[in-house]
Parts: structure tokens; C-alpha cells; sequence
């Protein structure tokens, strides 16, 4: 799971292999597989930053090289 931050400022935990898209405008929108829509006022790059340290610890960065 990696942690993002709802516009209200609550901590939010999300698994990012359900992470099927990004939209910014203003604020990040990321939409789920389920269709379910998570606005948090992280950065794209924060959340992919997030996805990748995530990928790396769980082992699975080594089987995408």
C-alpha cells in the first residue's frame, strides 16, 4: 500500500496496483480499476515516486528489468 493525502489533509492508503489513471486538474484524481475516483492533493510525481519505491521493496522492480 502507499499512502496519499485526501484534500482534507486525512492520510489515505491505497494499493497501486488497482491505479488504472492520473488526472490532474487542479488537484490529482486518481481513478481506480472499480471505477472508484481518490482526489488527493499529492503530485503526480510524488505518487509515481511512491508507486516505484513501493514496486522496489516488494521485490517486483527486479522482475520488469
Amino acid at each position: 500500500m502507499i499512502e496519499v493525502t485526501r484534500l482534507n489533509g486525512k492520510k489515505y492508503w491505497i494499493n497501486p496496483h488497482q491505479i488504472e489513471s492520473m488526472e490532474q486538474n487542479p488537484d490529482l484524481t486518481l481513478t481506480l480499476l472499480s471505477g472508484k475516483k481518490v482526489v488527493v492533493s499529492d503530485t503526480p510525481e510524488e505518487v509515481v515516486n511512491k508507486v516505484v519505491e513501493y514496486r522496489r521493496r516488494i521485490g517486483i522492480w527486479n522482475q520488469e528489468l
